[in-house]
Protein backbone atom coordinates (compact mmCIF):
# COMPACT_ATOMS: atom_id res chain seq x y z
CA UNK A 1 0.00 0.00 0.00
CA UNK A 2 3.04 2.56 0.65
CA UNK A 3 4.49 1.86 -2.63
CA UNK A 4 1.14 2.22 -4.38
CA UNK A 5 1.02 5.93 -2.29
CA UNK A 6 4.34 6.62 -3.19
CA UNK A 7 3.75 5.85 -6.94
CA UNK A 8 0.58 7.78 -7.04
CA UNK A 9 2.02 10.87 -5.32
CA UNK A 10 4.97 10.79 -7.78
CA UNK A 11 2.07 10.73 -10.55
CA UNK A 12 0.86 13.84 -9.10
CA UNK A 13 3.92 15.92 -8.83
CA UNK A 14 4.86 15.01 -12.38
CA UNK A 15 0.77 16.11 -13.20
CA UNK A 16 1.81 19.34 -11.62
CA UNK A 17 4.86 19.62 -13.21
CA UNK A 18 2.53 20.09 -16.47
CA UNK A 19 0.49 22.54 -14.58
CA UNK A 20 3.21 24.91 -13.44
CA UNK A 21 4.24 25.69 -17.50
CA UNK A 22 0.36 25.83 -18.01
CA UNK A 23 0.39 28.61 -15.77
CA UNK A 24 3.21 30.34 -17.07
CA UNK A 25 2.18 30.28 -20.55
CA UNK A 26 -1.32 31.83 -19.40
CA UNK A 27 -0.29 34.43 -17.63
CA UNK A 28 2.95 34.64 -17.68
CA UNK A 29 3.96 33.96 -13.91
CA UNK A 30 3.01 33.05 -10.78
CA UNK A 31 3.18 28.77 -11.47
CA UNK A 32 7.08 28.86 -10.36
CA UNK A 33 6.50 29.64 -7.03
CA UNK A 34 4.47 25.79 -7.01
CA UNK A 35 7.89 24.04 -7.93
CA UNK A 36 9.21 24.29 -3.71
CA UNK A 37 5.48 22.52 -2.63
CA UNK A 38 5.93 20.36 -5.27
CA UNK A 39 9.27 19.13 -4.80
CA UNK A 40 8.97 18.95 -1.01
CA UNK A 41 5.21 17.46 -0.72
CA UNK A 42 4.78 15.39 -3.42
CA UNK A 43 8.57 14.46 -4.61
CA UNK A 44 9.57 14.42 -0.72
CA UNK A 45 12.55 16.09 -1.13
CA UNK A 46 14.37 17.68 1.22
CA UNK A 47 13.38 21.47 1.82
CA UNK A 48 16.44 22.62 1.57
CA UNK A 49 17.96 20.71 -1.91
CA UNK A 50 14.47 21.52 -2.54
CA UNK A 51 14.97 25.24 -2.79
CA UNK A 52 17.88 24.21 -5.30
CA UNK A 53 15.87 22.79 -7.42
CA UNK A 54 13.11 25.19 -7.67
CA UNK A 55 16.16 27.62 -8.53
CA UNK A 56 16.72 25.26 -11.64
CA UNK A 57 13.31 24.92 -13.20
CA UNK A 58 12.62 28.36 -12.11
CA UNK A 59 15.70 29.62 -14.37
CA UNK A 60 15.08 27.27 -16.89
CA UNK A 61 11.12 28.00 -17.39
CA UNK A 62 12.27 32.21 -16.91
CA UNK A 63 14.83 31.87 -20.11
CA UNK A 64 12.30 30.43 -22.23
CA UNK A 65 9.70 33.16 -21.65
CA UNK A 66 12.77 35.63 -21.91
CA UNK A 67 13.85 34.87 -25.16
CA UNK A 68 10.18 35.64 -26.12
CA UNK A 69 10.24 38.86 -24.79
CA UNK A 70 13.59 39.83 -26.24
CA UNK A 71 12.73 39.29 -29.72
CA UNK A 72 9.65 41.42 -29.11
CA UNK A 73 12.19 44.34 -28.00
CA UNK A 74 10.86 43.93 -24.23
CA UNK A 75 14.29 43.77 -22.23
CA UNK A 76 15.99 47.33 -21.17
CA UNK A 77 19.71 45.80 -20.39
CA UNK A 78 20.54 48.70 -18.35
CA UNK A 79 17.79 47.77 -15.78
CA UNK A 80 19.39 43.92 -15.90
CA UNK A 81 22.80 45.42 -15.23
CA UNK A 82 21.60 48.12 -12.46
CA UNK A 83 18.99 45.55 -10.76
CA UNK A 84 20.30 42.49 -11.81
CA UNK A 85 23.48 42.67 -10.53
CA UNK A 86 23.27 44.00 -6.36
CA UNK A 87 20.57 40.48 -6.58
CA UNK A 88 22.76 38.33 -8.32
CA UNK A 89 25.41 39.14 -5.79
CA UNK A 90 23.49 38.73 -2.60
CA UNK A 91 21.68 35.58 -3.97
CA UNK A 92 24.70 34.05 -4.51
CA UNK A 93 26.21 35.11 -1.26
CA UNK A 94 23.08 33.60 0.12
CA UNK A 95 22.86 30.50 -1.28
CA UNK A 96 27.07 29.59 -0.66
CA UNK A 97 27.40 31.00 2.90
CA UNK A 98 24.17 31.82 4.62
CA UNK A 99 21.86 29.31 4.05
CA UNK A 100 24.69 26.11 4.69
CA UNK A 101 25.27 28.44 7.95
CA UNK A 102 22.02 28.44 9.15
CA UNK A 103 21.65 25.19 12.17
CA UNK A 104 19.08 22.74 11.65
CA UNK A 105 17.57 23.82 14.60
CA UNK A 106 16.76 27.77 15.24
CA UNK A 107 15.27 27.37 18.80
CA UNK A 108 12.58 24.88 20.76
CA UNK A 109 9.74 25.79 23.13
CA UNK A 110 8.31 22.79 24.83
CA UNK A 111 7.26 20.23 22.51
CA UNK A 112 7.88 22.34 19.28
CA UNK A 113 10.97 22.56 17.54
CA UNK A 114 11.93 25.41 15.18
CA UNK A 115 14.04 23.80 12.25
CA UNK A 116 15.79 25.17 9.66
CA UNK A 117 13.44 23.71 7.31
CA UNK A 118 10.25 24.87 8.85
CA UNK A 119 11.81 28.40 8.71
CA UNK A 120 12.12 27.97 5.30
CA UNK A 121 8.92 26.67 4.34
CA UNK A 122 6.98 29.32 7.00
CA UNK A 123 8.94 32.28 4.44
CA UNK A 124 8.03 30.60 1.58
CA UNK A 125 3.94 30.50 2.63
CA UNK A 126 4.75 34.57 3.51
CA UNK A 127 5.71 34.75 -0.23
CA UNK A 128 3.23 33.09 -1.49
CA UNK A 129 0.69 34.78 0.64
CA UNK A 130 2.32 38.45 -0.57
CA UNK A 131 1.97 37.12 -4.34
CA UNK A 132 -1.70 36.25 -3.85
CA UNK A 133 -2.42 39.70 -2.54
CA UNK A 134 -0.30 40.91 -5.19
CA UNK A 135 -2.50 39.16 -8.22
CA UNK A 136 -5.87 39.76 -6.46
CA UNK A 137 -4.92 43.57 -5.98
CA UNK A 138 -3.49 44.24 -9.41
CA UNK A 139 -5.48 41.96 -11.69
CA UNK A 140 -5.55 44.44 -14.68
CA UNK A 141 -3.47 44.57 -17.76
CA UNK A 142 -3.79 48.34 -17.30
CA UNK A 143 -0.26 50.02 -16.71
CA UNK A 144 0.17 51.88 -13.03
CA UNK A 145 -0.04 55.56 -12.81
CA UNK A 146 3.12 56.88 -11.71
CA UNK A 147 2.94 59.77 -9.60
CA UNK A 148 6.83 60.11 -9.55
CA UNK A 149 9.34 61.94 -11.39
CA UNK A 150 10.97 60.50 -14.73
CA UNK A 151 14.16 60.06 -12.83
CA UNK A 152 15.23 56.95 -12.40
CA UNK A 153 15.56 55.75 -8.59
CA UNK A 154 19.37 54.41 -9.02
CA UNK A 155 19.68 53.66 -5.10
CA UNK A 156 16.28 52.15 -4.24
CA UNK A 157 16.80 49.97 -7.21
CA UNK A 158 20.06 48.46 -5.68
CA UNK A 159 18.36 48.38 -2.06
CA UNK A 160 15.58 46.29 -4.15
CA UNK A 161 18.16 44.18 -5.58
CA UNK A 162 19.13 43.23 -2.54
CA UNK A 163 16.59 42.46 -0.09
CA UNK A 164 14.75 40.49 -3.41
CA UNK A 165 18.23 38.56 -3.64
CA UNK A 166 18.12 38.00 0.26
CA UNK A 167 14.60 36.43 -0.08
CA UNK A 168 15.28 34.46 -3.52
CA UNK A 169 18.09 32.51 -2.42
CA UNK A 170 16.10 31.53 0.89
CA UNK A 171 13.38 30.23 -0.74
CA UNK A 172 14.35 29.42 -4.50
CA UNK A 173 11.32 31.76 -6.47
CA UNK A 174 11.71 33.53 -8.84
CA UNK A 175 10.24 36.78 -6.93
CA UNK A 176 8.76 38.17 -10.39
CA UNK A 177 6.17 39.95 -8.27
CA UNK A 178 8.69 41.86 -6.45
CA UNK A 179 10.79 42.49 -9.41
CA UNK A 180 8.67 44.01 -11.54
CA UNK A 181 7.23 46.75 -9.20
CA UNK A 182 10.68 47.62 -8.74
CA UNK A 183 11.25 47.74 -12.42
CA UNK A 184 8.07 49.68 -12.98
CA UNK A 185 8.42 52.58 -10.19
CA UNK A 186 12.38 52.36 -9.25
CA UNK A 187 13.29 51.90 -13.33
CA UNK A 188 10.40 53.87 -15.13
CA UNK A 189 9.84 51.58 -17.55
CA UNK A 190 6.65 50.38 -19.06
CA UNK A 191 4.57 47.16 -17.66
CA UNK A 192 5.22 44.75 -20.85
CA UNK A 193 9.27 45.69 -20.43
CA UNK A 194 9.62 45.36 -16.46
CA UNK A 195 7.85 42.01 -17.50
CA UNK A 196 10.66 41.26 -19.98
CA UNK A 197 13.42 42.52 -17.74
CA UNK A 198 12.23 41.13 -14.77
CA UNK A 199 12.17 37.37 -16.53
CA UNK A 200 15.31 38.17 -17.82
CA UNK A 201 16.78 39.08 -14.13
CA UNK A 202 14.84 35.94 -12.99
CA UNK A 203 16.80 33.42 -15.22
CA UNK A 204 20.56 34.94 -14.41
CA UNK A 205 19.71 34.88 -10.58
CA UNK A 206 18.05 31.01 -10.91
CA UNK A 207 21.16 30.27 -12.24
CA UNK A 208 23.49 31.57 -10.70
CA UNK A 209 21.73 30.69 -7.02
CA UNK A 210 21.57 26.78 -8.30
CA UNK A 211 25.30 27.24 -9.34
CA UNK A 212 26.02 28.49 -5.95
CA UNK A 213 24.58 25.21 -4.50
CA UNK A 214 26.66 23.22 -7.01
CA UNK A 215 28.70 20.51 -4.79
CA UNK A 216 26.90 21.23 -1.69
CA UNK A 217 23.61 19.35 -2.24
CA UNK A 218 22.83 16.11 -3.88
CA UNK A 219 21.75 16.30 -7.58
CA UNK A 220 18.94 14.18 -8.90
CA UNK A 221 19.23 14.49 -12.35
CA UNK A 222 16.96 12.53 -14.21
CA UNK A 223 14.28 14.05 -11.94
CA UNK A 224 15.30 17.29 -12.31
CA UNK A 225 15.30 17.26 -16.19
CA UNK A 226 12.05 15.30 -16.01
CA UNK A 227 10.59 18.11 -13.93
CA UNK A 228 12.09 20.50 -16.86
CA UNK A 229 10.80 18.83 -19.87
CA UNK A 230 6.89 18.59 -18.64
CA UNK A 231 7.06 22.00 -17.40
CA UNK A 232 8.55 23.29 -20.83
CA UNK A 233 5.56 20.88 -22.18
CA UNK A 234 2.75 22.93 -19.97
CA UNK A 235 4.25 25.95 -21.17
CA UNK A 236 3.39 25.08 -24.59
CA UNK A 237 0.24 24.05 -23.87
CA UNK A 238 -0.39 27.59 -21.92
CA UNK A 239 0.70 29.57 -24.43
CA UNK A 240 -1.85 27.78 -27.08
CA UNK A 241 -4.12 28.54 -24.54
CA UNK A 242 -3.75 31.83 -23.77
CA UNK A 243 -4.58 32.56 -27.72
CA UNK A 244 -8.59 31.65 -26.34
CA UNK A 245 -8.20 32.33 -22.51
CA UNK A 246 -7.52 35.49 -21.39
CA UNK A 247 -4.83 35.32 -18.65
CA UNK A 248 -6.70 38.10 -16.90
CA UNK A 249 -9.85 36.07 -15.52
CA UNK A 250 -7.51 33.15 -14.66
CA UNK A 251 -5.26 35.40 -12.17
CA UNK A 252 -7.98 35.54 -9.63
CA UNK A 253 -8.72 32.11 -9.39
CA UNK A 254 -4.80 31.06 -9.39
CA UNK A 255 -3.85 33.60 -7.01
CA UNK A 256 -6.78 32.38 -4.30
CA UNK A 257 -5.49 28.95 -4.90
CA UNK A 258 -1.90 30.22 -3.98
CA UNK A 259 -3.76 31.73 -0.99
CA UNK A 260 -4.87 28.27 -0.01
CA UNK A 261 -2.02 26.81 -0.31
CA UNK A 262 0.56 28.97 1.75
CA UNK A 263 -2.33 28.50 4.73
CA UNK A 264 -2.01 25.02 4.24
CA UNK A 265 1.63 25.21 4.69
CA UNK A 266 1.66 27.66 7.64
CA UNK A 267 -1.15 25.05 9.10
CA UNK A 268 1.15 21.78 8.44
CA UNK A 269 4.59 23.38 9.29
CA UNK A 270 3.64 25.45 12.32
CA UNK A 271 0.11 24.02 14.27
CA UNK A 272 0.00 20.30 12.82
CA UNK A 273 4.24 19.27 12.48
Amino acid sequence: MGCIFASSMEVMAYIASIFVGISLGLIGGGGSILMLPIFVYLFKIDEVVATSYSLLVVGVASFIAAVQKYFKKEVDFRSVAMLGFPTLITIFLVRKFLVPAIPIILFEWKDFVFTKNIAILSLFALLMLAAAWSMLKNNSDEEPTLTSSNKVAYPFMILSGIAIGLLTGLVGAGGGFLLIPALVYFAKLPMKTAIGTSLSIITINSFVGFLGDWGTYPIETSLLLTVIALALVGIVIGNYLSNYIPGKKLKPAFAWFILVMALYILTKELILN
